[in-house]
């Protein structure tokens, strides 16, 4: 069980004396007109309370020797919630979110200039939300107006994320169990697709079979919007109209990830339509999966975070060159970024309540060292455009990913997303289930 009162400590450990932290909540969204997007938490703020609902505002006070938490929420108004649903309310707030007070949302704007008294530092997420902002700040001049009474005014700001984000950044071993049950549960999704394939099918209904497999096994929400890119659609990085036909010979690129309590997956794994990789596909796949293979090596601690992408660079061009696709010598190719029509991205990104997830990647400008408890994409890929005329026509229209997600640990890494198969063998095997 997650201890999001463990969260707040820590980040109270961070702060100053006499300093106060303001993390609001996320918002509905409109979608349109006046229909709603499903509401989805704003991940630092469920990090510090665990609390799902909208319209909240945490305040951190440290202060007075002591660190006191406030939580600003709905009231429980009886004939709303006949519409909206049910609310926890104030009264129930305080107890069941571990917090040391709770106040209806609609006292915070009058409440923070006299949360604010005697505050030197006052962080925020400032430049998020300009509403917001102004908010504060008014909040901080109406503090000041009470300088003739003794009263001091926070003359520090500062932003938030970098004392909370750097928290982030290391998953506790409940965040990290979360994760393999997200991982696990995206897997066997990727699993049920591979196995369902089948040229003349819309890219849409391995989508939905995936979505499927992830709501019936306890994730309610995807990660990130899928991406089902068959044929040159797979050569487009962020593909998501998901609404081709499947043909006969092409490669489906399925990019999915569920999420489960609001931590995230992302798998990406590519095989063949008819169930048979071509002779051309399977040489750029082993190139793909090679290069993948050693850059998960590459995780362990005490390597920067950069290593796995020069890694799998290398592996890439050493196996473009070796199949003709460029020529000449490999370092001299790198450092020209003779490999960039080919490859574009990063090799990967951290992983946890964003699917992008927080934490800088360098410090002091160096390259972040991997620590124990980092959780990090892996996915290398090739792409060859369809109009790209610098290559045989073999290659044209190819484009493969393979993407795991791989945990950090004292020893060196583990693939939490392990279960999902990746050579030609296995992909084949499940591919030509349904043909």
């Amino acid at each position: 069980m997650l201890n999001f009162a463990a969260h707040r400590q820590a980040l109270f450990a961070q702060l100053p004396p006499n300093s106060l932290a303001i993390i609001p909540s996320a918002s509905l969204q409109t979608r349109n007109n006046d229909a709603e997007f499903p509401f989805r938490q704003d991940s630092d703020f469920y990090y510090l309370t665990g609390f799902t609902e909208d319209s909240a505002c945490l305040v951190l006070r440290k202060a007075d020797g002591d660190d006191t938490s406030i939580m600003f929420c709905q009231p429980k108004i009886k004939e709303m919630e006949i519409w909206t649903g049910y609310r926890l309310g104030p009264e129930a707030a305080a107890e069941q979110l571990n917090i040391s007070e709770a106040r209806s949302i609609e006292e915070f704007t009058e409440s923070l200039p006299k949360l604010l008294e005697n505050i030197d530092h006052l962080y925020a997420a400032w430049g998020k939300d300009a509403q917001q902002d102004a908010l504060y700040l008014d909040a901080i001049n109406k503090a000041k107006l009470q300088s003739r009474k003794g009263v001091k005014a926070p003359q520090h700001m500062h932003a938030i994320e970098p004392l909370l984000h750097e928290q982030r950044l290391i998953k506790s071993e409940p965040e990290i169990e979360i994760m393999r049950r997200a991982a696990q549960i995206s897997a066997e999704a990727h699993i049920k697709a591979m196995e369902a394939v089948k040229p003349g099918i819309h890219e849409y209904q391995l989508e939905g079979l995936i979505r499927f497999h992830a709501s019936q096994n306890g994730s309610r929400f995807d990660a990130y919007t899928s991406i089902v890119g068959s044929g040159a659609n797979a050569c487009v990085l962020h593909y998501i109209d998901n609404d081709d036909v499947i043909e006969n010979g092409n490669l489906v690129l399925i990019d999915a990830g569920c999420e489960v309590e609001h931590y995230a997956s992302d798998i990406t794994r590519t095989f063949p339509a008819n169930g048979r990789f071509s002779q051309a596909q399977k040489a750029l796949y082993e190139v793909v999966l090679d290069a993948q293979l050693k850059a998960i090596d590459a995780v362990k601690p005490g390597n920067h975070c950069k290593v796995s992408h020069e890694v799998a660079l290398q592996a890439l061009t050493e196996g473009l060159v070796k199949l003709g696709l460029l020529s000449g010598d490999v370092d001299t190719l790198i450092k020209e970024e003779a490999y960039k029509p080919f490859f574009m991205h990063g090799t990967g990104h951290w992983l946890g309540l964003d699917v992008h997830d927080v934490g800088a990647y360098k410090v002091d400008n160096q390259w972040r060292e991997l620590k124990p408890g980092m959780v990090v994409t892996i996915e290398p890929g090739l792409y060859v455009a369809p109009d790209n005329m610098d290559v045989d026509e073999k290659w044209r229209g190819i484009g493969i990913r393979i993407e795991d997600d791989v945990l950090v640990t004292d020893q060196g890494h583990e693939v939490l997303s392990h279960a999902v198969p990746k050579s030609v063998e296995e992909i084949e095997a499940l591919a030509s289930k349904n043909q």
